[in-house]
């Protein structure tokens, strides 16, 4: 009889894979091996610099797919000499495991891969369940995710229904899962003078003045109350830069940059139209020349609550006691292009540690997530 594939093990390896955006560091090829001897179908789907893979166990057209997304690929460590274990250590210590990762996200893919793996062995389900791993959701994210979508595209790929398992809880094991998520886009000022003497500002036109005028006019803006899911859209003024290191000189350029956490009352395009009247207003108070770009990481997007987020906080319940919390809060993930594919709630681990020095997970949430994502699993295709 085969052993059952130990989530906390699986952890450690992918922990040992110095998989930082957008080098693969072995992740995925160890995932490739692991899934293909369980008799899953993989592909390897890379673009650019990015490594992503896709694996399938059961037919296209083997009744219900449940479909899984998340990434290996994690950010630097920044100064190594800060952490206390090896940042690809893969060290359990006194019931924690360290490393890189650790939260954000290898667990969540080895618990997922972990349960998945089993469940088809023990009970092989009347569907289809895929896995699309990327190595590019904490880079650009344009040759990840979204390359595995346009892949699927392409071949005829299908998910009915999408977990992607980044960690969701801010405190406790349970008590959030991700529902939607708010919009993220960025705006890049520049205000064009005319430079001179600080001592005769009759002869020249200060960037400066209508510079503040335009970011205390968008950062006094009430975007809205909030909406049925999601929490107020925020503006926040990031920086506001002119370079100038001398006293006695006014500067001919002014740069700022906003960011926009918007909810499902906006579009980045509303946005955008709203911020190029505001700093047109702003440009014609003042005789001068704003110019403005944007990039848009993603739109709002909401998974009304039914079916799909009943089956998950129903598992979470039955393993941790607690029922979740629906939540929008957070920053972006590749939920927000998997949107578009299927329907797509997140659910994961406490999230406290990721990104920072001394990342680390309790060994008992990965090994209590894979009795999560099993329970799901069953419960998706009983």
């Amino acid at each position: 009889m085969t052993s059952p594939i130990d989530p906390v093990q699986l952890t450690a390896d992918l922990l040992r894979c110095p998989s930082v955006t957008p080098v693969e560091g072995g992740a995925l090829v160890l995932l490739e091996a692991l899934l293909t001897g369980a008799g899953f179908t993989c592909t390897r789907v890379d673009r650019g610099e990015v490594c992503n893979l896709f694996a399938r166990w059961g037919g296209k057209t083997n009744g219900r797919t449940f479909g899984f997304n998340g990434h290996t690929d994690v950010v630097p460590v920044g100064d190594e000499a800060a952490w206390t274990q090896g940042p690809f250590s893969g060290v359990i210590i006194d019931g924690w495991l360290w490393g890189r990762g650790a939260t954000d996200m290898k667990s969540g893919v080895a618990a997922f891969a972990a349960a998945a793996i089993d469940f088809v062995r023990d009970t092989p389900p009347d569907g289809s369940i895929v896995l699309a791993i990327t190595g590019d959701e904490e880079g650009d994210a344009v040759d990840g995710t979204v390359a595995l979508l346009d892949w699927m595209q392409a071949n005829g790929e299908v998910m009915h229904a999408c977990l992607v398992g980044e960690p969701t809880c801010p405190n406790e094991m349970g008590e959030m899962m991700k529902i939607g998520r708010r919009g993220s886009m960025t705006a890049y000022f520049t205000v064009k003078g005319v430079q001179g003497h600080a001592a005769y500002p009759h002869r020249a036109n200060n960037p400066l003045p209508p510079m503040v005028r335009l970011m205390d006019r968008l950062a006094s803006h009430t975007l809205d109350q909030g909406t049925d899911h999601f929490d107020a859209s925020t503006l926040a003024v990031v920086t506001v830069d002119t370079g100038n290191t001398a006293t006695n000189v006014i500067p001919s350029e002014s740069r700022a940059t906003v960011n926009i956490r918007f909810n499902d009352a906006h579009t980045s395009a509303d946005l955008t139209a709203w911020l190029r009247d505001e700093a047109d207003k702003v440009a014609a108070q003042f005789g001068v020349e704003i110019a403005m770009q944007t990039t848009v990481s993603g739109e709002s997007f909401i998974t009304p609550p039914g079916p799909l987020s009943d089956l998950v906080a129903t598992a979470v319940q039955a393993e941790c006691g607690v029922m979740p919390e629906l939540s929008t809060s957070g920053g972006t993930s590749d939920a927000r292009f998997v949107k578009d594919h299927c329907p797509v709630v997140e659910f994961g681990l406490v999230g406290k540690t990721m990104h920072q020095v001394d990342e680390r997970v309790e060994v008992a949430q990965i090994i209590q997530l894979k009795q999560i994502y099993t329970r799901i699993l069953r419960d998706y295709f009983a």
